[in-house]
């Protein structure tokens, strides 16, 4: 593994931005956050509600994807280049002789390294313990992994353009995605909740669909296609030295 770092920058970029975002004090925290999707799981396992799965159905939905896996992946992703922005050190990875473009896909699979185990594999195994079935857990997966993208790819671009990031993250989830998105129909077909939950209801089934859903393929086309033009305006701040 060291041999490899050596040989690839982006890899060197990588391992040093997973390693600054992963502080213990944010693994303690939010590893405390994805835990409350296992405990809620055993909850809907061990109180045996008369509707089991619209019970284990509210976890994913309601826990996992409107907030866990958006606040995880604000925090982290949000600090991969924030922080170097905010403390002054970004200049050093300017330094690095690695084009723009990777730094800003190396600071992206750095939130995504640590976000999937700290929020996506908590809330598969919470959807798991609740015994309602193989599709509520590829609905978690599928769903949980594909807002982990997303969000991150936004969240980077967010902490190196604009100061306090978390504070416009969180107003950016709770206005747009948990307000506007799900009163007008037409927010809705712009909205990365909206899509990802769309996508996880398809694979589990769930009826009736989510207010102001979207079909499954919009739900899968439109976060990636978020993503790639999140990263390609990360990348086209960093060319341009567009940094607060």
């Amino acid at each position: 593994m060291s041999t490899a770092l050596a040989a690839n920058p982006g890899l060197r970029l990588w391992s040093v931005l997973t390693s600054s975002i992963a502080t213990r004090a944010r693994l303690l925290a939010l590893g405390a956050l994805g835990l409350g999707a296992v405990l809620l799981g055993v909850g809907v396992r061990v109180a045996n509600p008369t509707d089991r799965a619209q019970a284990a159905w509210s976890v994913v939905n309601g826990y996992g994807l409107s907030l866990l896996v958006p606040v995880v992946a604000l925090v982290f992703a949000s600090a991969s280049l924030g922080d170097p922005s905010e403390d002054g050190t970004l200049v050093y990875l300017w330094l690095r002789p690695v084009p723009r473009w990777q730094l800003a896909l190396s600071a992206f699979a750095a939130s995504v390294t640590v976000v999937a185990p700290i929020a996506v594999a908590p809330l598969v195994v919470g959807a798991a313990v609740t015994g309602t079935g193989w599709r509520l857990v590829a609905s978690s997966a599928a769903g949980g992994m594909l807002a982990t993208v997303a969000y991150s790819a936004v969240f980077c671009g967010l902490g190196l353009r604009v100061r306090r990031a978390l504070a416009w993250g969180l107003a950016y989830l709770l206005i747009w995605e948990e307000a506007v998105a799900r009163i007008s129909h037409g927010a809705a077909r712009v909205s990365l909740f909206v899509s990802t939950r769309s996508l996880a209801a398809s694979i589990a089934r769930h009826t009736p669909p989510p207010r102001n859903s979207v079909s499954a393929v919009t739900g899968l086309v439109f976060p990636l296609v978020v993503t790639v033009v999140a990263l390609a305006v990360t990348a086209r701040s960093l060319d341009r030295g567009e940094v607060t």
